[in-house]
C-alpha cells in the first residue's frame, strides 16, 4: 500500500473528500485517540496546559485535549495548526473548541518565544520528509530545520513535546530525530508494541535538555531509544564529553560556529596537553 505522503503534498492530498473521510472513519477515530491519549500520558502534565497541536487536521486530537482533565481539575487549552485548509473546515463545522491556523509546518512554527507549556503531534512530521518542490528551500532538511527550530522557541523552559510519526525507514527515522537534537531538544525515540506491524513511534523532545530516559520510567511495552545512552554504557565517557579533550574542543568550536560566532582555526595542536615546565 503507498503512503500518502508519496503521493501528493498534505494540502492537496486532504481535499474535501479525503477530509471527510479521514473524520468519520470510525476506526481512524479509535487509532487518533489511542495515540493522542499516549502522547498525554507521555506529556506526564500535571496542571492544566496551554498546548499547541502540530497538524491538527480536524481536531480529533484537539477534543481530547479539550476533555482531558489534570491534578488540578481543569481542562487543556489549545491552538492547533495544520496546512490542509479542508481539514480546519471540517473542525469548524465540528465546532471543536481550539483556536486553528493554517499555516505549513515546514515553513517554521509562527508564535511568539515561551508561549505553550507543551505540544503534540500525531501523524503529522513525517511528511516533512518528501520535498514540496526542486527548491533547496523546501528540501527536507531544510523544512524539518524550521519545524524544530520554530516549536524549540515556542515551548517554555521546561517544556515538552511528543510527536507520533511513521517514518518510512530508518534514514527518515535518523533524520527527524537529529533535527531535533538540533534544534537544541533533549530528545529520545520510544517504540510501542515493538517488532510488530502495529508498531508506534514516539519523539519525546524536552526544552532545556532534561533526563528524556525519566519521562517515560515505570511505563510497560515500551523501549526506549537512547543512542546517547548506549553509547556511554560502551565505551564510557564519549570522547566529545570529555572536557578539555580534542574532541570535546572541535564540538565546542563547531556549536560557535553554527551560531555565527568566529573562533580560532584548528591545528595539530588542538586539544594537545602541554608538558609541565617546572
Amino acid at each position: 500500500m503507498s503512503r500518502p505522503e508519496d503521493t501528493l503534498p498534505p494540502d492537496l492530498f486532504y481535499n474535501d473528500v479525503e477530509s471527510r473521510k479521514y473524520t468519520t472513519s470510525s476506526r481512524i477515530r479509535s487509532i487518533q485517540a489511542s495515540m493522542t491519549n499516549r502522547a498525554l500520558e507521555l506529556l506526564d502534565l500535571q496542571h492544566s496546559s496551554f498546548i499547541l497541536d502540530v497538524g491538527c487536521g480536524s481536531g480529533l486530537s484537539g477534543e481530547i485535549l479539550t476533555n482531558t482533565e489534570e491534578v488540578d481539575g481543569g481542562p487543556h487549552t489549545w491552538v492547533g495548526m495544520d496546512i490542509s485548509s479542508s481539514m480546519l473546515s471540517q473542525a469548524l463545522e465540528r465546532d471543536v473548541e481550539g483556536d486553528m491556523l493554517l499555516a505549513d509546518i515546514g515553513q517554521g512554527v509562527p508564535f511568539r518565544p515561551g508561549s505553550f507549556d507543551a505540544a503534540i503531534s500525531i501523524s503529522a512530521i513525517q511528511w516533512l520528509c518528501n520535498a514540496e518542490s526542486t527548491s533547496e528551500e523546501d528540501a527536507p532538511d531544510r523544512r524539518l530545520k524550521r519545524f524544530f527550530d520554530g516549536l524549540y522557541a515556542s515551548l517554555k523552559r521546561g517544556g515538552k513535546a511528543v510527536c507520533q510519526f511513521y517514518p518510512k525507514n530508518a534514514a527518515q527515522r535518523s533524520m527527524i530525530s537529529s533535527a531535533a537534537i538540533k534544534a537544541g531538544f533533549g530528545a529520545g525515540i520510544l517504540e510501542d508494541d515493538p517488532e510488530t506491524k502495529n508498531v508506534k513511534l514516539y519523539l519525546v523532545l524536552t526544552v532545556g535538555g532534561g533526563d528524556i530516559t525519566g519521562t517515560v520510567s515505570g511505563l510497560q511495552d515500551v523501549d526506549v531509544m537512547d543512542a546517547r545512552r548506549k553509547e556511554r554504557q560502551r565505551n564510557g565517557t564519549p570522547a566529545d564529553k570529555q572536557k578539555g579533550s580534542k574532541a570535546w574542543i572541535m564540538r565546542k568550536k563547531a556549536q560557535q560556529e553554527a551560531k555565527g560566532k568566529v573562533v580560532k582555526n584548528s591545528s595539530k595542536y588542538t586539544g594537545r596537553k602541554r608538558k609541565i615546565a617546572f
